[in-house]
């Protein structure tokens, strides 16, 4: 008698059920509530514009990163020329490469002609005669001397200078930043020089 009556009532409801997914959906009613919050405005038009700038595809995406690389490096070439800190790369930015820019800036350094120099001993070296040759020689010899020692004045000037001037900054990687802008003739430096020689740093 109970198995019975439990079979009538599932086979009621599913028979309800039927009828319920042949029905058609009834359309909702303005008036009605929606379950759900009414976005802000700003938050509508927010929603808007993230879903325009998604990339459709892959393709896309790729475009996108391009043109954001180029911008990137637009505003890099554009901060080394002018010094604008905002977009300088990494290894030109803070106080302390700032200071070594103008410090080696401000000095009339030797090291800034070594390339002229190796071009012309380079030139001098193609003659080919026993006693220039010698000379040529020797010549290099000078120019690394004075390499050396420039070198070691400026990396201890430097130091020196970096502990009164920023005590407490990082100065990891200063003193090779400072040599390899030594070696590069002034007007060719990037960023440009901010100083004048002779000036304090």
């Amino acid at each position: 008698m109970f198995r019975s009556r439990s079979k009538e009532e599932q086979s009621a409801k599913v028979a309800d059920a039927k009828v319920t997914a042949d029905e058609p959906q009834q359309p909702r009613h303005p008036e009605a509530p929606k379950g759900r919050p009414t976005p802000k405005r700003s938050q509508a038009s927010a929603q808007r514009r993230s879903l325009a700038s998604t990339p459709a595809n892959r393709k896309e995406a790729a475009k996108r990163q391009r043109e954001a690389r180029r911008a990137d490096m637009a505003k890099q070439r554009e901060a080394l020329a002018n010094g604008d800190e905002r977009f300088l790369p990494v290894r030109d930015k803070g106080p302390v490469r700032r200071f070594v820019r103008d410090f080696v800036d401000s000095r009339f350094t030797v090291m800034e002609f070594f390339l002229p120099l190796a071009v012309v001993i380079l030139v001098m070296s193609m003659i080919n005669q026993g006693k220039f040759q010698q000379f040529v020689l020797l010549a290099w010899m000078v120019v690394i001397l004075v390499i050396v020692l420039n070198s070691v004045v400026i990396a201890v000037t430097l130091k020196k200078a970096l502990k009164k001037k920023l005590p407490g900054e990082p100065t990891k990687g200063a003193i090779p930043y400072a040599l390899m802008r030594s070696l590069q003739m002034r007007r060719l430096r990037l960023p440009k020089p901010k100083v004048k020689r002779g000036a304090k740093p």
